[in-house]
């Protein structure tokens, strides 16, 4: 059901109530680095960046920190972040954050809402070590004759987040450590068997663990050996399911991260929370339901809200808005369960007129006269939206995949991932349902209501298949959800014919274009961050940690680079120019045909007297349409000249002459 934009909506904050908020995740982040402060990553290397400064994977760990802080400063102020360091005799002294954490382990950062000081302290922090190498191991000096069981380490993440980190928050723990056993020996199964319970508590505690494995040429990171036992599944096969090579994949083969920048673009993908957008049920048949989820794989990110403050003389103060419905008749401010929401039906009532409308038909509907306005309570108007439907999911069928056209991706999909906690056995179900679409290269036909106070709208479900690139980048298996257009929305595209261009100049375009083409055929748009918005975040940056702001060397990644395309094409572009110049048929141009405005056709409109009578005594006349009047009048055998003034004067004492019997 198409929405009506003009009516059909309730302003914002009438808005929130109608939303059902059961079905969204938390809007704050809590990110706690639980970083390895082991003797492997205190050793110190040449900085790549630096010219004679010393690094550590330590100092690359806590740099990586300090990015993201600076990076949330801006764009998730409301957010929070810890830092942790684990495998290091340091300890909180009794008092401070972090004193009853298990030995071996120390809170740096305690889990706070970011700020530019805190995050000061830390560029200062770094700075310091890098004029001075081993002060990082003579602040956080490391365990050398044993390790901290990473069972004991997660149930320390535990503690710190249970006493940080508020209960509706997406909670994450970013794992980074570049030692791939740390339990070699007979007790690595019994480590391993604590640690995953361990994490099973986390898990259920609503924190979810990402690792960022550190690893070099010479020594590079090999999950297998214990975290690939520990982590739980990425994927949606059980736990329990084995492939011809063994236990079912849990990790990427290989995550080797051996630079800050490095860290940082893996982060960068996961430095955006995973926040459901709905999880509703996804009925496959009568009675035959399992639980999902969908997650948004585009947002647009702008820039932040500016806030209002009020200039009180000694000090600034924030200023809160709030929207009030005000009668105008008495002056007051109206209450708002009383509000009805209402449009328009033809004209406007007159005075005196009966104001008895409404009635209750038989079949349930209303019954509205010419001229009144009907009303609907903010119930009503959410069932025309949701046509009395509860949100979910209903399968109604299959289609090839090769019926799903382009044009029919008019909105953004959204990805479906199933939910176990809502449906137990809703993986399996979903995993079967996944392989058998993939193998017949089939799509669904789904009707979907992912939220309260949304229409229902049908949907393509197009499955996607576990891929793992390269880089150890993982594109996980599920559905996306496409939502279709409607009869309404689809216009047909005007076919003008032109010119054809001749098979030499076709011929001179494909050698210019084969030049420039994109490298793979593809646009990674995760390399072009959005100029205007980098631009912004960097003035701001600049100014939150008091740094100079250098303009001249804010580099703009999606300017073209002219320098090289003219060096591969400019000759071809050029020769191009030329046939173009000699061809007759490319230099024709049409002549643009004179705009005009629609006219109403008004020829077969008949005035009705009584209305215009009506309006007359309302003294409403001015409410008439020019064409209107003269119709009237040219009726009458009354003159239709002159401006719309005189046309409604005429009207009037023609009336006031000729009243009705």
């Amino acid at each position: 059901m198409a929405p009506y934009d003009d009516w059909n909506k309730i302003e914002d904050d009438e808005d929130e109530e109608l939303q059902d908020y059961s079905l969204y995740e938390g809007k704050r982040d809590v990110i706690l680095f639980c970083i390895d402060c082991s003797p492997s990553m205190l050793e110190m290397r040449e900085d790549e960046r630096y010219e004679d400064v010393q690094t550590c994977n330590l100092m690359v760990a806590l740099e990586a920190a300090m990015q993201i802080q600076k990076r949330k400063v801006l764009v998730g102020p409301n957010d929070a972040v810890g830092i942790m360091l684990f495998n290091t005799t340091k300890r909180n002294t009794s008092g401070q954050a972090g004193a009853d954490i298990k030995k071996g382990s120390y809170v740096h950062q305690p889990i706070a809402t970011i700020d530019a000081p805190k995050v000061m302290d830390l560029v200062q922090l770094l700075d310091e070590a890098r004029e001075n190498p081993e002060m990082l191991r003579e602040m956080f000096p490391p365990m050398t004759d044993k390790r901290v069981p990473i069972g004991d380490v997660f149930t320390s993440c535990n503690w710190v987040m249970r006493d940080g980190a508020p209960k509706t928050a997406t909670k994450r723990i970013f794992l980074i450590t570049d030692e791939d056993d740390p339990h070699p020996g007979s007790s690595r199964n019994r480590m391993m068997t604590s640690a995953r319970t361990t994490l099973v508590d986390l898990v259920q505690a609503g924190v979810t663990v990402e690792p960022f494995f550190i690893g070099t040429d010479e020594k590079p990171f090999d999950a297998t050996q214990f975290y690939s036992g520990v982590l739980l599944p990425t994927n949606i096969t059980d736990l329990d399911e084995f492939t011809d090579d063994g236990p079912a994949p849990i990790l990427p083969e290989s995550i080797s991260i051996t630079r800050v920048d490095e860290l940082l673009s893996q982060m960068r993908f996961h430095e955006v929370p995973k926040r459901a957008l709905f999880s509703v049920p996804f009925t496959l048949a009568p009675g035959f339901v399992i639980g999902v989820k969908g997650y948004g794989l585009i947002t647009e990110q702008k820039k932040g809200a500016y806030k209002y403050f009020a200039d009180l003389g000694d000090r600034m103060e924030p200023v809160t808005s709030r929207t009030a419905y005000v009668d105008e008749e008495r002056d007051a401010e109206a209450d708002k369960a009383e509000i009805l929401y209402g449009m328009d039906l033809g004209a406007p009532m007159a005075d005196g007129e009966d104001t008895e409308d409404v009635k209750e038909s038989e079949a349930g509907t209303r019954q509205v006269r010419l001229g009144s306005r009907v009303f609907y309570t903010a119930d009503e108007v959410r069932s025309f939206r949701t046509l009395g439907l509860e949100p979910g999911i209903k399968l109604l069928g299959f289609k090839d995949r090769s019926e799903l056209s382009f044009e029919d991706n008019v909105k953004h999909s959204v990805f479906v991932y199933p939910d176990e906690m809502t449906y137990s056995g809703s993986k399996r179900t979903f995993a079967a349902l996944l392989r058998t679409m993939i193998d017949k290269r089939k799509i669904a036909i789904v009707l979907a209501l992912t939220r309260r106070n949304a229409s229902p709208v049908f949907c393509a479900v197009l499955p996607q298949a576990e891929k793992v690139d390269e880089s150890g980048w993982r594109e996980p298996p599920g559905f996306h959800l496409i939502p279709l257009p409607f009869a309404d929305d689809i216009r047909a595209a005007p076919l003008l014919k032109a010119f054809r261009a001749s098979n030499e100049l076709k011929k001179a375009a494909q050698q210019w274009i084969t030049k420039l083409k994109v490298k793979n055929g593809s646009y990674p748009p995760d390399s072009y961050p959005n100029p205007a918005l980098a631009f912004h975040n960097a003035q701001l940056e600049a100014s939150a940690f008091r740094e100079d702001f250098d303009e001249e060397g804010f580099e703009d990644l999606t300017v073209p680079k002219h320098d090289m395309m003219h060096k591969r094409a400019g000759k071809l572009i050029q020769e191009w120019k030329n046939a173009l110049l000699e061809d007759e048929t490319a230099n024709i141009i049409a002549a643009p045909t004179a705009g005009r405005k629609r006219k109403a056709d008004t020829q077969d409109v008949v005035v009705d007297e009584a209305e215009i009578r009506r309006l007359n005594d309302a003294e409403q006349l001015r409410k008439l349409r020019v064409e209107d009047l003269k119709n009237f009048l040219k009726s009458k055998s009354e003159p239709v000249s002159g401006k719309k003034d005189e046309l409604i004067e005429r009207v009037a004492a023609w009336l006031d002459a000729h009243p009705q019997l």
